[in-house]
C-alpha cells in the first residue's frame, strides 16, 4: 500500500469546483468572427477591469462569457467540429483580450495549449472524446509547474498504473486558471520519467485548489497551489504530453506565442491609457510654452517611438503565427525551428514593449497618474510579472546559435 506524502495542511483553504456550463458553447465559424468576437467581448472586459486587479475579484462572469463565446475551442481542428483558425488569429485574439484585462487573457494560454497537444499526441479517439468537451465550453486549468524544484521542468508529480485508471500524488503551483476550470491537467511522470497530461475532473476526490496567488501582478489569473493525493484519472484522459517533445512539432511554439500575445496586449493597454491620460488630464510642461500636453514635441516622439516598437512586435507575432501554421501541417525539423525562431523573436520584442511602454506611460502621464483612483500601475506590474515567464536573455541565445551556427532550438514548453 502506497502511502501519499503529500502535505494536505492547507485542504480546508480549498476552493470549491464550479459547475459545467448549462448550454453548450457557441462554435466560431472563421477567422473574422473570432476577431470580432473577441473585440466585442474586450469592450466589455475593460469596463471593470482596474476594479478587478485593485480589489482582486475574480472574473467568474467575464470567463464563463469568454468561454462560451467559441473563442476557447478555436485551435479545435475541422475534422473534429472546430475552427481550427489561424496560429495569427488565436494570437490576435489573445492580444485583443489581454489589452482588456491581461488576467483573463493569460487564463485561456494553457487550455489553449493543451489543445494543441491533444492534436499533436493523441490517438483519434481521445481526439474526438476531448475536442468534444472543449466545444462544449468545458475549460482546461493547468497543474504543470512546481514550486522549489531545481528547474522548470524538474517534475516530482507522479502517477501509478491502476487498471482503468491512474492515480497521481504531488503539488503543484502557478496553476492559471485551475480555480475556475472544468478539468485540471496535471503534468506527472510515469514509471519511465515521461511527462503526461493526466487530465482530472475539478472536483475529483482529492484535487484541491487553494487561492494564494500573492504576485504584485496578473493577480487575478486564478492561479494558486493544487494539491494531489491519490488524485484518479481514467486512462481516456491520460494524454501523452511527452511525445510532442520526442521528435519537432509546433507544440513548445504554440505555448510561446500565447504569451507573447498576453505582452502584446499589456503594451497596447498601456499605450492606449498613455494617450488617453496625456489628451484629457496631463498639464504641459511650464517650459513648452504650450497649451496642452499633447502638443508637446517630446512626448509625441516618445508616443511615435513606442508604437513603432509595439508593431514590430505584433508584425513578428503575426509571421510566427503563420510560421506556426505550416508547423502544425507540416512538422519536420526545418519548420518547427523556423516557428520556434520567429516566436523567439517576437517574444523579445513583446518584453520589451510591455515594460517599455508600460513605464512610460507615466513619465509622459505625469505625476498625476499616479494615483490610485487610476490603477495605472496595474499594467506596469502585469507586464513586469507575466514577462518573467521565460527571461528572453535566453532568446537572444537561441537566435544567436541559430543564425550563427545553424543549431536549431531545443524541444520543449519554452522554447
Amino acid at each position: 500500500m502506497t502511502l501519499s506524502q503529500v502535505n494536505t495542511d492547507n485542504a480546508a483553504k480549498a476552493v470549491p469546483a464550479v459547475p459545467r456550463p448549462a448550454e453548450p458553447a457557441h462554435v466560431i465559424k472563421d477567422d473574422a468572427e473570432a476577431i470580432a468576437v473577441a473585440r466585442r467581448l474586450a469592450g466589455e472586459f475593460v469596463q471593470e477591469s482596474a476594479r478587478r486587479d485593485r480589489d482582486r475579484i475574480w472574473p467568474v462572469a467575464e470567463l464563463n462569457a469568454f468561454s462560451q463565446s467559441g473563442l476557447w475551442s478555436i485551435n479545435v481542428p475541422k475534422a473534429f467540429g472546430g475552427p481550427e483558425v489561424s496560429y495569427a488569429t488565436l494570437a490576435k485574439v489573445i492580444e485583443i483580450i489581454s489589452a482588456a484585462d491581461s488576467s483573463i487573457g493569460q487564463i485561456a494560454q494553457n487550455h489553449l495549449g493543451v489543445v494543441a497537444a491533444i492534436r499533436t499526441v493523441s490517438d483519434p479517439e481521445q481526439q474526438k472524446l476531448l475536442f468534444a468537451e472543449v466545444l462544449k465550453g468545458t475549460r482546461f486549468g493547468n497543474a504543470f509547474s512546481e514550486f522549489g524544484s531545481k528547474r522548470a521542468v524538474d517534475f516530482e508529480t507522479r502517477f501509478t498504473d491502476a487498471g482503468d485508471h491512474v492515480v497521481v500524488n504531488g503539488r503543484k503551483f502557478y496553476s492559471s486558471g485551475a480555480l475556475l476550470a472544468h478539468l485540471v491537467p496535471i503534468v506527472a511522470l510515469d514509471d519511465q520519467g515521461r511527462a503526461w497530461y493526466a487530465i482530472a475532473q475539478r472536483d475529483a476526490p482529492g484535487l484541491t485548489v487553494i487561492d494564494d496567488w500573492s504576485s504584485f501582478g496578473q493577480r487575478t489569473t486564478l492561479s494558486g497551489t493544487v494539491l494531489l493525493d491519490n488524485v484518479k484519472v481514467p486512462k481516456t484522459h491520460l494524454v501523452p504530453g511527452y511525445k510532442g517533445y520526442e521528435v519537432p512539432t509546433a507544440d513548445g511554439a504554440i505555448f510561446q506565442i500565447i504569451q507573447v500575445a498576453v505582452d502584446t496586449g499589456i503594451a497596447q493597454a498601456a499605450i492606449d491609457e498613455t494617450v488617453a491620460f496625456v489628451r484629457t488630464k496631463s498639464r504641459a510642461w511650464v517650459d513648452s510654452g504650450l497649451d496642452h500636453a499633447w502638443e508637446d514635441p517630446y512626448t509625441i516622439q516618445a508616443v511615435g517611438d513606442l508604437t513603432l516598437r509595439l508593431h514590430a512586435a505584433q508584425a513578428l507575432l503575426e509571421k510566427a503565427g503563420y510560421a506556426i501554421d505550416r508547423a502544425v501541417r507540416n512538422p519536420n525539423a526545418e519548420t518547427v525551428a523556423e516557428a520556434q525562431i520567429v516566436t523567439a523573436e517576437a517574444k523579445i520584442l513583446s518584453t520589451e514593449i510591455a515594460i517599455a511602454a508600460t513605464n512610460k506611460l507615466f513619465e509622459l502621464a505625469g505625476t498625476r497618474s499616479t494615483l490610485a483612483e487610476h490603477n495605472l500601475d496595474r499594467h506596469w506590474r502585469n507586464a513586469r510579472t507575466h514577462t518573467l515567464h521565460d527571461p528572453v536573455r535566453w532568446k537572444y541565445a537561441i537566435l544567436g546559435k541559430y543564425f550563427l551556427n545553424g543549431e536549431k532550438p531545443p524541444l520543449h514548453a519554452w522554447s
